[in-house]
């Protein structure tokens, strides 16, 4: 402990396409959405968070909303930087103190990422203040999140879909045996239901409103034991241009992401393929653990147990899987050292 050690605050986070989580003393203290509304005639940022999201798609010309993150990287850094500092700033506890705290953070990436888009996640966290900053996988960290010992010489497969990217990981001895990041998770799911209400439908939606849509009724098979009631969804016809009313089934909804499903068994089926046996052998008895918001799509975790003939486990709070990982790399720094990327 060092003199200045009180003046050191430790925060983990998990800065995601869809959603940014703050760990801040052992409590999540900042989950919103990663948008920023930004005035296009100062360039100043008018709001972050949730205030953003509401007015994502219903903006004038002067005002413009932007995603800084895309497939899990920093596709903006101006506004990713404007974005991590505004969130810093509304910890309940950091605003009480007067001076400003130097940070101690870890930050989860995507385990594709290059070394630039390493460089550039690093070079934002220490411009807001990060005085020791150090780097996680987030296969690795939705591992400890969800409550695998990642230290046992055992095999265990983790998939984290996110908001940009779908992480799949063999772990094992705290390390990534084999990976691969494909980039279809939650937006491209997302896409694909705008794409479905306007071929089938001539139904023009916004990205909110799809967003909505999965929520409420988005389904990876069409067979489930508690299907969700239709949903009404409002929108503008494509040919009349008036604003109209469509209802749809959750059976429509697993047909519109069918494609993007399949291509993420796919990519479990190759990382499996990949695995070395004596991990294989590991992961038959172990199973396959499914964190991030994705994976709360109704019926994937059937579906992706009926192709592999393994059992799927979903992450018991699946979208703070990954903070909660990140948060306990924090507290123990050196136990996970060998995980983090300094």
């Amino acid at each position: 402990m060092g003199f200045f050690d009180f003046l050191t605050e430790e925060i983990a986070i998990d800065l995601g396409t869809a959603n940014t989580l703050i760990i801040h003393n052992d409590k999540v203290v900042v989950d919103a959405p990663s948008i920023v509304a930004r005035d296009r005639t100062t360039g100043e940022i008018i709001a972050v968070g949730m205030e953003a999201n509401l007015m994502q798609g219903k903006t004038h010309e002067n005002i413009k909303t932007i995603r800084p993150l895309k497939d899990g990287v920093i596709a903006d850094f101006d506004a990713s930087e404007r974005m991590i500092n505004m969130f810093i700033k509304d910890i309940p506890a950091l605003k009480k103190k007067w001076i400003t705290p130097s940070l101690r953070m870890v930050i989860c990436i995507p385990s594709g990422i290059t070394a630039v888009e390493m460089r550039a996640v690093k070079e934002s966290a220490e411009r807001v203040n990060g005085k020791e900053v150090y780097l996680i996988h987030e296969p690795m960290a939705a591992a400890i999140g969800i409550g695998v010992d990642i230290m046992q010489p055992k095999g265990n497969m983790i998939v984290d879909i996110g908001g940009g990217t779908t992480e799949i990981a063999v772990i094992a001895l705290g390390g990534i045996v084999c990976d691969k990041s494909v980039k279809i998770a939650g937006d491209v799911f997302t896409n694909d239901i705008i794409y479905y209400m306007r071929t089938q439908h001539n139904l023009y939606i916004g990205e909110r409103t799809a967003e909505k849509i999965k929520i409420e009724i988005g389904a990876a098979t069409e067979d489930l034991d508690l299907p969700p009631d239709d949903y009404d969804v409002q929108g503008r016809d494509l040919l009349t241009g008036k604003p109209k009313q469509v209802k749809i089934s959750f059976r429509e909804i697993a047909k519109a992401l069918d494609k993007s499903i399949i291509r993420i068994e796919d990519s479990v089926m190759e990382t499996l393929s990949s695995t070395p046996p004596e991990l294989a052998a590991d992961i038959y008895n172990t199973g396959i653990y499914l964190a991030g918001g994705g994976s709360m799509l109704r019926g994937l975790d059937k579906r992706l147990s009926q192709k592999t003939d393994l059992p799927v486990y979903i992450a018991e709070d699946p979208l703070r899987a990954v903070v909660r990982g990140t948060g306990i790399c924090l507290k123990n720094l050196i136990k996970y050292k060998s995980v983090l990327i300094k």
